[in-house]
């Protein structure tokens, strides 16, 4: 079989935006704690793989590396389970370009599911680090959270949406990519290059975050400076949404949209030749 073409893939994109616009407040959360969990367990098991590289600073591109390797599993499992992600659903605006929905319906769809994806996520950075597993390595994989989720937490707010931008652009192209693919491996492979590239490029995602800066809260107990609720939410969390919106709506639904509109494919509720 041929993969989709890109009027294709934005037909597919704009059908599933609407499906998204549509379902009960129930159905989104409950996709939306799953697709939290899928990102989380991920996480925390790309730090397992990569601690004791992420230790060193000669060693970190290699650890940030096998870090990626390690987390593409999570929108893996996001898009072949069938879990909502807060980051994907940016994607939503291309049905709202389209008129099929309006930004209300967009924008219900993000918060029910931004807020599941945050207590999601949450929830299994207290599972791990309740289960005393961060103790591996003598202590050290306990170590790499506090610092990872110290480091982020300390970002500027600039650095953060920038950060937020590169990311959830190539998340994504990870999306679109695996929405025109027309098999399980070939959807598997469209979603693992981009997202292992973000990883080990160093971007921020923010649904990933929801577990990674609370693993480190919890993993410190509330002791280490700067590490805070507070600076999680403030200095993380709201600047790399914001990034991560532009990133997805604007550079990747956008950008298609109006790029395909502009080659004169028409209406993209019609098949393309």
């Amino acid at each position: 079989m041929k993969h989709l073409t890109a009027a294709e893939t934005l037909e597919a994109t704009t059908r599933a935006g609407v499906i998204k616009a549509s379902g009960s407040f129930n159905k989104l959360f409950i996709l939306g704690l799953l697709g939290g969990a899928f990102i989380a367990l991920a996480a925390a098991g790309s730090n397992m793989a990569a601690y004791h590289f992420l230790l060193s600073p000669d060693t970190v591109g290699i650890g940030k590396c096998l870090s990626g390797l390690v987390f593409a599993a999570g929108l893996v499992m996001v898009v072949l389970a069938g879990g909502e992600l807060f980051t994907g659903n940016a994607l939503m605006v291309t049905s709202v370009l389209d008129r099929k929905i309006n930004w209300s319906n967009m924008l219900r769809n993000w918060v029910i599911v931004y807020i599941a994806n945050l207590v999601g996520s949450i929830f299994v950075a207290w599972l791990v680090t309740s289960s005393g597993i961060l103790a591996a390595g003598g202590g050290k994989l306990g170590l790499v959270t506090v610092s990872i989720a110290l480091s982020k937490a300390s970002l500027t707010f600039g650095k953060a949406v920038i950060l937020g931008i590169l990311c959830n652009f190539l998340v994504c192209i990870a999306v679109w990519m695996a929405t025109a693919a027309d098999s399980t491996v070939g959807k598997i492979f469209c979603i693992f290059f981009p997202i292992w590239l973000f990883v080990t490029s160093g971007y921020e995602h923010s649904i990933a975050n929801m577990y990674y800066i609370p693993a480190g809260i919890f993993a410190s107990h509330g002791t280490t400076a700067g590490l805070t609720w507070g600076t999680f939410f403030v200095n993380n969390l709201l600047p790399v949404t914001i990034g991560n919106i532009i990133g997805g709506s604007i550079f990747v639904g956008c950008a298609f949209y109006a790029a395909i509109k502009a080659k004169g494919s028409g209406n993209i509720s019609q098949k393309a030749a």
